[in-house]
């Protein structure tokens, strides 16, 4: 008896308006957890590797054996412009699945970002090129380049679940992810709980000044 083989989904997979995904990435990621329930928040131990990276785009999905990096390089040939590579790598932190290298390549080609639940390298560098990468950690090991690997299916990535075409936003709290089908709907709630929050900062700032 053979063992059936896994296919890739189809790559060309819909992508949410750009504007929608513009609206989005204007907001904290807490207030997008808000709005969310607190549902959709990927493991905390998952952040930025640079200071000020920010991401938001289209989840493009990647799950790759840990520590082996083959599915990231086949994403680069089908990734659009403004997508998020998202990498269901395993928790893995032995091995680093990119460094400045493949953030060189991504940025030639408008790739938003990487999410990874993995490790990551170069921090330093992808900082200076401005290339967001947020991973599980850091690491001076290389990954494998061995595979197996799949593209565009659905995938667990910090906890949370991913399809392709969900909006992932990231900054300085961690990684929220918006199911594209309610993507309108949790960008709305998410500027109420903004404006809300803004309000109260603005009242407990008049508070303390002077003659209050």
């Amino acid at each position: 008896m053979t063992t059936p083989v896994l296919e890739d989904i189809d790559a060309d997979f819909p992508r949410p308006e750009r504007e929608l995904i513009e609206r989005l990435a204007k907001l904290p990621a807490a207030n997008i957890g808000d709005a969310m329930d607190r549902l959709g928040v990927a493991d905390s131990a998952i952040q930025a590797i640079w200071s000020g990276a920010r991401l938001a785009g289209p989840a493009f999905t990647v799950w790759v054996r840990p520590g082996d990096n083959q599915g990231i390089h086949r994403a680069l040939q089908l990734a659009r412009p403004g997508d998020v590579v998202v990498v269901a790598g395993g928790g893995d932190e032995s091995r680093a699945l990119l460094g400045e290298l493949i953030g060189e390549r991504a940025i030639n080609q408008g790739i938003a970002g990487f999410a990874l639940d993995g490790a990551a390298r170069d921090a330093e560098t992808l900082g200076e090129i401005g290339m967001p990468v947020f991973a599980r950690a850091t690491t001076p090991a290389g990954p494998y380049k061995n595979g197996p690997s799949r593209l565009g299916t659905a995938i667990s990535f910090g906890g949370v679940p991913v399809l392709p075409g969900d909006i992932i936003i990231g900054d300085s709290d961690g990684i929220v992810v918006i199911p594209q089908a309610q993507a309108a709907v949790v960008a709305e709630a998410a500027e109420a709980v903004f404006a809300d929050e803004s309000n109260r900062r603005g009242a407990i700032l008049a508070e303390r000044r002077p003659g209050n």
